[in-house]
């Protein structure tokens, strides 16, 4: 118990440090395109159970993956998990992450850039929208911006999980660190991407199978 104790005043006490922390980059110099700027860009997409065309429906496929999606509950543990957050993303609002890299772990902070939520226009298709955006903080081993949406096509009811990632080596002291970071980063990065679109998928279809067991559980 004390030990659990120690490590939730310690963890405590690095979240508030992250006010004072500026964002390691300036967003406004994010490319749009990545021959030459040094940066990555990742974009993926995952299909998720479909719904009936027109607004989410209660209780959905949408639904859910949306409230999957504010709780950061897509990213893989074994890589990477929030270790601590006052609430759910709201602008400005900071989280402390724990990273973990090939049996080490790193604590860092990123802040909430902004929400979208509502109806939007894509490819001239009407696009039910909900996510939000991190930036990393001074100190994290990255820097850029992550987003992460879920939506739902209004013509068709196709509902899918969306990560749009721009990122670079941030300046990294510790000379080991450094080289682990150069050797293996990159991957890591990938594979926390691609573990996030089928966990995103494994947890939606689960919640949806749970909902339809419950009724029949409940008249036993």
């Amino acid at each position: 118990m004390g030990g659990s104790t120690r490590v939730q005043r310690r963890l405590r006490r690095l979240y508030a440090e992250l006010q004072n922390r500026p964002l390691n980059f300036d967003p406004h110099d994010l490319p749009a395109e990545t021959p030459g700027t040094g940066w990555h860009i990742d974009d993926y997409r995952q299909a998720l159970p479909p719904e009936p065309p027109g607004p989410p429906i209660a209780g959905g496929s949408w639904e859910i993956a949306r409230r999957l999606v504010r709780d950061y509950e897509f990213a893989d543990p074994a890589i990477i998990r929030h270790a601590y957050r006052s609430d759910g993303p709201a602008a400005g609002r900071d989280m402390l992450l724990e990273g973990r890299f090939y049996g080490l772990r790193f604590h860092f902070g990123v802040r909430v850039g902004g929400l979208v939520d509502g109806v939007i226009e894509h490819d001239g298709r009407r696009v039910r929208v909900w996510g939000w955006n991190y930036r990393t903080l001074q100190g994290h081993l990255e820097r850029g911006q992550m987003d992460q949406e879920v939506r739902k096509w209004l013509d068709t009811g196709e509902v899918e999980f969306h990560i749009h990632a721009l990122s670079q080596r941030a300046p990294i002291p510790n000379l080991v660190v450094r080289l682990g970071f150069v050797l293996f980063g990159r991957a890591t990065q990938v594979r926390f991407h691609k573990r996030a679109c089928r966990r995103m998928e494994a947890l939606t279809v689960a919640a949806l199978a749970a909902q339809r067991r419950a009724p029949t559980e409940g008249t036993n």
